[in-house]
């Protein structure tokens, strides 16, 4: 029986990425069928700097079919697109006005892109309260949450508590997990930067074809100590080369002596995990109608319990039925 809510987010930025697979996609497919688990494309988070309206698009549609292909089963999680639930933007605003100016302005993506004056969009700071609504919108007990994200859990934990405090019991307060299956990939250019969606040479997209993958992999920083060990601090590359491998394959490096067949053996691995993913993505491709009523779908599963969420608030804050 279904006894948890859990709710795992994705920003349509960039293509999702080998660390997107081992650090979010794959926990959430390892929870599915015993959570009562949603997807969620925000798109709406992609307005708070500057973008291409098409490219937003393109990526909101190309992330639903790779989770699709990665294994995501819409029967049981719903993938929803958050701008075709506008029930998370009412909220958003309800939870404006119990957030105070000095929390939203403390968040660290404010603090740093606003530091160097500019133009500087008001979406960017309102939006980890739009993110907290995200949250609390689906009556979500877990999130997943790496830890750049706990300050954003914590907001949402905070508004929640105050909310339910001054008006009534009326959200869940949601608990951040760090799943056993995931894995924290690094970029393998720089192995001290998380692998990103939109930068960094050294990401492996999921959708990179085998001669990329190999060349950037090929290509990962190692160093000159010439041992294949895990040593986070003084060989981040090997490190990192070491927990993809076992990510991917569930095994350590076969040969402790060669970088080279260090690299051969994590290209292997994780040209096994992608090339069924670009098959199937391939196929679902074909069809993207399929794909745009199955995001209808997952929409309409979960707007009742959203419409639900709402009226509890507006009603908590004295707005007239």
């Amino acid at each position: 029986m279904t006894t948890t809510r859990r709710l795992t987010g994705f920003k349509p930025t960039g293509h999702l990425h080998l660390g997107n697979l081992l650090g979010a996609l794959r926990p959430l497919l390892a929870v599915q069928g015993h959570t009562d688990s949603i997807a969620l494309i925000a798109d709406l988070h992609a307005m708070t700097m500057e973008h291409d309206p098409e490219r937003v698009r393109a990526l909101t549609l190309e992330q639903a079919t790779v989770m699709l292909a990665a294994g995501v089963d819409p029967e049981r999680t719903p993938i929803v697109v958050q701008s075709h639930v506008p029930e998370h933007t009412e909220l958003h605003y309800l939870l404006e006005c119990v957030t105070g100016f000095g929390e939203a302005a403390r968040m660290i993506q404010f603090k740093e892109k606003s530091a160097g004056g500019g133009h500087v969009r008001l979406s960017l700071l309102t939006y980890p309260v739009l993110m907290a609504a995200d949250i609390l919108l689906h009556d979500t007990l877990q999130v997943p949450v790496g830890e750049d994200q706990n300050q954003h859990l914590e907001l949402a934990r905070t508004l929640a508590t105050r909310f339910n405090s001054r008006y009534g019991p009326t959200f869940t307060v949601p608990e951040g997990v760090r799943p056993e299956a995931a894995a924290r990939v690094m970029d393998l250019a720089d192995p001290t930067a998380k692998m990103g969606k939109s930068t960094g040479s050294g990401r492996i997209g999921l959708l990179d074809p085998p001669d990329v993958v190999r060349r950037t992999i090929a290509r990962a920083v190692t160093d000159e100590i010439g041992v294949v060990r895990r040593d986070p601090e003084n060989q981040p590359g090997v490190t990192n080369l070491i927990d993809v491998l076992a990510a991917c394959s569930g095994r350590p490096p076969s040969d402790r002596h060669s970088y080279g067949a260090l690299k051969r053996e994590v290209t292997d691995a994780v040209e096994a995990l992608l090339a069924p993913i670009r098959a199937r993505h391939a196929e679902l491709t074909e069809d993207p109608a399929h794909v745009r009523k199955i995001l209808a779908e997952g929409a309409a599963r979960v707007r009742p319990r959203a419409a639900e969420t709402v009226r509890r608030t507006r009603t908590a804050l004295g707005l007239l039925d």
